[in-house]
């Protein structure tokens, strides 16, 4: 072996022991003792280095004196938790104001339109924008005060951010409307709101707003604000029943004639009231105020400020809906370091084309495109060959991972990963996924193929978004973090699911500058979740791990009683079986005149062919579904995996139907948030819940 080959061998990141790959060589090959501590000098010199931790990973969290078990991240100084970051970041409107300083007016908002490169609107264009449109609402004759609110009917796009900041100029309320929400609670948050103006990105929202006028549903409602063109007709429309069309050219416009001094907000005003989309009922708008939003910002940026240093260079794709606070935390610590947000075409399935166009640094996303993300590349190693070579790289990666190394320039990154990241841009340094479980699996795969930084977060609106965060540096799976340095949490007793904070488990609950202020216009379920002292109450079950993390283990809220008395949270069990490899979606039910526990089950439309292939079943999607043997199969695998994970035997369904059709939004069984409406799944399946009640026997 030459000189040459020696440095080559040696630069490769993967030979982690030197020592390992010396005792291989032969004796003569060997250059001297002085030349091969050259070479050792210069491996050390040039191999990976490890991110190092802002705490020690073995302690993340501490507990606080007399609080009664509560435990703090243990980035803070004392006990109060964190409320601002930057002393001139207190509100929405200052973070916006530093993001123009730092960014030295660079891009700020950009979109594009099929096959084109995106286009950027600077800070200080969006900001000019915005006082016009807050001048317009003055000038329309709202008042320059946080109980004055603004509704946003839109999906994310440019005008969505302009339209808010002009809110929070003028210290006025925005309160969006679910792209997806149905008719009937769109109106109930026009009149619980008590809205009279809603801005609309497209005609056909308007024209489902004065539908609600129309029949009387809606009679507050005076002022439709429309982001694109319309015709003659909805102007018409909107004539007959006395409510005024107009659009957002036209009141920029109008701004722009009468320009008023802002007004900013203080840090205690609300900035958004962001209505929940609950899995029972209507929904209830929490009432979120600049200080909490800032201060989970301000909790995000201490976390990472030493390994992630955000800043004006960074690009944010924005896809996840601006009505949900996830999104607009994300926007937020975007805004006040001058980065940049690109907001996707607005239709989902061009999302990987956006990235590729875009090529983002920062990429937030959701547990249910994780998992699509991970099944489509073992999806594409087709053959024994390509997934033992996937399989041994992701090892290798992995290990990595273990030792704190993070990156995507390794050699298993240029033969293997390189495609999977290139199809997100190939610029992407951070990574967040949040909203709902994730699989370890799943998760430690994904961090190490795509070689970023990847967080994980926990948390809920009535938090303001976040009040757990994986640290930078713990790349272990299975846990949500410590808590965010903007809040203590403490577990308290469910008594009757046998979880007691002595033992580490309980309710989580969580206080701090984050918490909301309650929901709007009804004190009762404010006191549901807010107790005396300030705590919020989630109704998930938590439980401290060893190193100060904590673990998600169970649901409050939706537990229910079998027939002997046993306690069941569904949503635990459908975490499990969602992860055999045939199934897309599980939902569990139970009574308490009924004995054990059954599910409707739809397989996965992209792997239940090949699963079903490898065991010697054939068929369409359609007649795989309609296949009781199938069926049984599939059944064997989740109570495989329930076992593996501890179900106990009244946890395990005894029977499945096969449903071919996903639960959605648009057929009204899920959230826009993407969480199971149990309700209506039972009702919708009433008829396959009863029949295999009826002809399982135990």
């Amino acid at each position: 072996m030459q000189a040459h080959e020696l440095f080559r061998y040696f630069r490769m990141p993967e030979l982690v022991d030197l020592r390992q790959y010396v005792r291989t060589l032969p004796t003569n090959t060997l250059m001297g003792f002085g030349a091969f501590a050259a070479l050792t000098t210069f491996w050390y010199a040039t191999r990976p280095k490890a991110l190092k931790p802002p705490c020690d990973l073995s302690l993340q969290s501490v507990e606080v004196a007399g609080s009664d078990g509560a435990r703090r991240s243990v980035l803070l100084d004392g006990d109060e938790p964190l409320v601002y970051f930057y002393d001139d970041v207190t509100t929405m409107y200052e973070g916006f104001l530093r993001g123009i300083q730092v960014s030295n007016n660079g891009p700020c908002l950009g979109s594009r339109k099929p096959d084109q490169p995106y286009e950027w609107l600077s800070y200080k264009e969006v900001a000019d924008m915005s006082e016009c449109v807050g001048s317009a609402l003055i000038q329309k004759g709202f008042k320059t005060s946080p109980d004055q609110y603004i509704g946003i009917f839109s999906q994310n796009r440019p005008e969505w951010v302009i339209i808010e900041q002009g809110c929070f100029a003028y210290s006025m309320v925005s309160v969006p409307l679910y792209d997806t929400l149905g008719a009937e609670a769109i109106t109930y948050i026009v009149n619980k709101a008590e809205l009279s103006l809603v801005f609309v990105d497209k005609p056909e929202k308007a024209n489902t707003l004065l539908e609600g006028v129309e029949n009387k549903l809606t009679p507050g409602l005076k002022t439709i604000v429309v982001m694109d063109s319309y015709g003659i007709d909805l102007l018409e429309r909107g004539k007959r029943c006395g409510v005024e069309i107009i659009s957002l050219k036209a009141m920029e416009d109008l701004g722009r004639a009468n320009r008023q001094r802002p007004k900013p907000p203080a840090p205690e005003d609300l900035a958004v009231i962001c209505f929940t989309s609950g899995t029972t009922g209507y929904p209830k708008g929490a009432l979120i105020t600049h200080r909490n939003i800032v201060s989970d910002c301000s909790a995000f940026v201490k976390i990472t400020e030493k390994v992630l240093a955000l800043n004006a260079s960074d690009t944010h794709i924005s896809f996840l809906p601006l009505a949900h606070m996830y999104e607009q935390l994300l926007q937020c610590v975007m805004l006040c370091h001058g980065a940049k947000i690109g907001f996707f075409q607005g239709d989902i399935r061009l999302l990987m084309d956006d990235l590729k166009a875009l090529q983002p640094t920062i990429f937030p996303l959701f547990p249910r495109l994780l998992n699509r993300i991970f099944d489509r590349i073992f999806g594409q190693a087709n053959t024994t060959l390509k997934r033992w070579l996937l399989d041994f790289a992701s090892k290798r990666k992995e290990s990595e991972l273990r030792s704190g190394i993070i990156r995507n320039n390794s050699l298993w990154d240029k033969l293997i990963f390189h495609k999977i990241q290139s199809s997100l841009g190939g610029k992407v340094r951070l990574m967040v996924t949040g909203a709902a479980p994730v699989s370890a699996t799943v998760l430690t795969f994904l961090r190490a193929a795509l070689g970023c930084q990847f967080y994980e977060g926990y948390g809920q609106t009535e938090c303001t978004a976040g009040c757990c965060l994986t640290m930078p540096g713990d790349w272990t799976a299975g846990h949500v973090g410590a808590p965010m340095p903007c809040n203590l949490i403490k577990l308290v007793d469910v008594e009757e699911m046998n979880y007691l904070a002595a033992k580490g488990e309980g309710e989580v609950c969580v206080k701090g500058p984050n918490v909301f202020k309650g929901y709007l216009k009804d004190p009762a379920k404010t006191a549901e979740v807010l107790d005396k002292d300030g705590w919020l109450h989630t109704g998930d079950i938590g439980k401290w791990l060893p190193n100060g993390t904590l673990k998600i283990i169970d649901r409050k809220k939706h537990i229910f009683k079998l027939a002997q008395g046993e306690y069941i949270a569904p949503e635990k069990i459908e975490n499990i079986y969602v992860r055999s490899e045939p199934v897309a979606q599980v939902f569990v039910y139970g009574e308490s005149l009924q004995a054990f526990l059954i599910a409707i089950v739809v397989p996965d439309v992209e792997m239940l062919c090949p699963w079903a292939q490898k065991r010697g079943f054939a068929g369409s999607f359609e007649e795989l579904c309609r296949n009781k043997d199938v069926r049984r199969a599939i059944l064997e695998d989740m109570v495989r995996l329930g076992k593996d994970s501890g179900l106990k035997p009244f946890e395990q369904v005894k029977g499945i139907t096969l449903h071919p059709e996903l639960f959605s939004v648009d057929n009204g069984l899920l959230t826009p948030t993407m969480k199971a409406k149990r309700p209506e799944l039972r009702n919708y399946f009433r008829s396959q819940i009863d029949e295999l009640y009826s002809t399982i026997k135990v």
